[in-house]
């Protein structure tokens, strides 16, 4: 994969994303500045009181004051530099955090939609590799081209001042230096670019593959997966060698060229020193400050090449600042949580039981992933009552999951309104509306830290018995008690089942009585009798709030008090379990598909009901069976 040389608009884009990370820094900076150049000013100053010293040996004056001199700024120089070394790296540090928690921030607070596609290796990458290479570039980088520049032309001024003969003569070997490095400099930006970008994607292939591990060893692919995430390692160690190699030119071209000089000079300055034009100490301070050159030419080298790493890695966090965010306190028309546009009612209190006002309404929406791409719902209307169970059912890309998404705000109405007790959620923020919806995921991820902590992710300020309350009602108290740390076992070092992180998950959601409770099967992995239990605590939840369930088992469509049929992007048909199958077809056939009890009425004596008149076959209710 080849990039190609970024456009001077686009660089100067990254570059003020460099400034951005330096900026806050800037005090800090100039002070490094300061500093950087006593140290230069220092080791440009060696080389004439050099000249001095051996004039004086030639004139047989004192040279106490010249050696004295040279030892002090030998001292300052060395304090100086060791100030500023810990100075920058403090620095560099402190603009790397920015950095990361800059993009962490943004991350989280990124659109469901954006980050699909992204490799969530991939991501990490870029908040911990990226922000390494930034490091030198927004720290160091700046202040050695600063010393470096300012190095270069104080060295030059000072060897005109001694011989302008040999100083054209250095001015030409430089210039030759400084057309080859220049030419190499766009291939090194793109080199970096293409070496980090393959870094990246090792990552997120290795990130993947571990995270599939089970998977990977059931499937005897352990080879198949090492070589493929190898195959990813050799392409960054092809693209880093390749950036290497550019490097290694840019630096040996700008060596030999100081070394080219600094023999020119020895002829020259041999020559001249024979004419009696130039005198022995001159050729000696010149020859010194020919030297110093190296100094400033490397480090001028190696500052672009880090900026060149730098840029690049500016260009991948601008890409992650350019990702479209959720503002939590701001409605949809860009109206301020608590302002007259964004007013949200209170939450219902006391029993509602019995109510069957809607407390979620979806009114012709159409709804899409991407600009241009199908529609994942199209004219979808219904109405969630405020008490209730109501099972969503459908063939795998139906849209069940899309309604969880836009009633959530993870994904935006292209066209039509949901209303959440009356109030257009085009004026409710995310963070209101997921305040009163709570969300239990099918794949029920644990986040970082102790069962307590993940218990109360979601109602972090719920107290003990709260907690205990709710482990207790999904039958998983028993088993953190018997925990050597209880609740404050990290998750990192127990093992927990599929089953057990379901609980766990639903266990977040009871801790306060959800109002609104969106459950994408929550039973798919449990046994028998904890199943039934958690259908109890439905049932609970449903006497006095609204549960809408993403149904992928029996158990749930027939406990349900409504079943949603959806196909396609669009409501097809709702009812009961009895309703849908006299009067659905596409229900029928799931039903029928997974064996599940088709009887609508007293069973015939031959084992059959009627449905639309025809005779179908009922056979035994088989547990753990799927719908949708």
């Amino acid at each position: 994969m080849t990039a190609s040389v970024e456009s001077p608009a686009l660089r100067w884009a990254n570059l003020r994303v460099l400034w951005s990370f330096v900026r806050p820094h800037r005090r800090v900076l100039v002070l490094g500045t300061v500093l950087g150049l006593a140290t230069t000013g220092a080791g440009l100053a060696t080389p004439m009181v050099t000249k001095w010293l051996l004039d004086g040996l030639g004139a047989q004056a004192p040279i106490g004051p010249a050696v004295g001199l040279l030892a002090i700024l030998l001292v300052v120089g060395a304090v100086v530099g060791l100030i500023q070394w810990i100075l920058l790296g403090t620095l560099a540090e402190r603009i790397v955090f920015d950095a990361r928690g800059s993009m962490v921030r943004r991350l989280f607070r990124t659109r469901i939609g954006e980050l699909s596609g992204r490799s969530s290796g991939e991501l990490v990458t870029r908040v911990t590799s990226d922000t390494v290479l930034l490091r030198e570039a927004a720290a160091s980088s700046i202040i050695q081209l600063v010393n470096g520049i300012v190095g270069l032309l104080g060295a030059l001024l000072l060897m005109a001042m001694l011989d302008w003969v040999l100083f054209a003569t250095t001015m030409g070997a430089l210039a030759m230096v400084g057309i080859a490095v220049g030419l190499l400099m766009p291939k090194i930006a793109v080199a970096q670019q293409q070496a980090q970008a393959a870094v990246g994607r090792l990552g997120g292939v290795l990130e993947g593959a571990l995270r599939a591990l089970r998977t990977v060893k059931a499937s005897r692919a352990e080879g198949r997966e090492s070589e493929r995430v190898l195959h990813e390692a050799r392409e960054a160690r092809r693209e880093s060698i390749r950036a290497v190699r550019i490097d290694a030119i840019a630096w040996t071209i700008a060596g030999a060229g100081i070394q080219i000089a600094i023999m020119l000079i020895l002829a020259v300055g041999a020559w001249r020193v024979g004419m009696g034009a130039l005198a022995v100490s001159s050729l000696v301070a010149f020859l010194l400050y020919a030297f110093q050159l190296m100094d400033p030419v490397s480090t001028l080298t190696t500052t672009f090449s880090q900026l060149q790493s730098g840029i690049a890695a500016a260009a991948r966090i601008r890409e992650i600042q350019a990702l479209e965010v959720e503002e939590p306190g701001e409605t949809s028309n860009g109206a301020a949580e608590g302002s007259a546009t964004g007013t949200v009612p209170p939450a219902h209190t006391g029993s509602s039981a019995g109510r069957t006002d809607a407390v979620l309404s979806l009114h012709d929406v159409t709804a899409r992933y991407a600009p241009g791409s199908a529609p994942a719902l199209t004219g979808v209307s219904l109405d969630i009552v405020r008490t209730g169970h109501t099972a969503v059912v459908g063939p795998s890309g139906a849209g069940k999951t899309s309604m969880f998404s836009l009633i959530l705000k993870f994904l935006q109405p292209e066209s039509g309104e949901l209303r959440l007790d009356g109030v257009p959620f085009a004026e409710l923020s995310a963070d209101e509306v997921r305040r009163r919806i709570v969300y239990v995921e099918q794949d029920t991820p644990l986040v970082p830290g102790t069962l307590r902590e993940n218990v109360l992710y979601t109602h972090p300020d719920a107290d003990d018995e709260a907690v205990w309350a709710a482990l207790a009602e999904v039958r998983l108290a028993d088993r953190v008690r018997a925990l050597p740390d209880g609740l404050d076992t990290s998750v990192a070092d127990t093992t927990i089942s599929g089953g057990e992180r379901q609980r766990i998950a639903l266990a977040r959601a009871l801790v306060s009585d959800p109002e609104i409770l969106l459950l994408d099967e929550a039973t798919a992995q449990l046994d028998g009798l904890t199943e039934a239990a958690v259908h109890e605590v439905i049932s609970r939840v449903a006497a006095q709030g609204a549960v809408v369930t993403i149904a992928h088992r029996l158990s749930t469509v027939i406990d349900a008090d409504r079943i949603i049929v959806v196909e396609a992007g669009q409501v097809r048909a709702q009812g009961t379990h009895a309703e849908l199958l006299v009067a659905d077809e596409l229900y029928r056939d799931l039903v029928a598909a997974l064996r599940i009890a088709t009887t609508v009425g007293p069973l015939l004596a031959a084992g059959t009901a009627p449905i639309d008149d025809q005779a179908v076959a009922v056979p035994a209710v088989l547990p753990g069976s799927v719908v949708g």
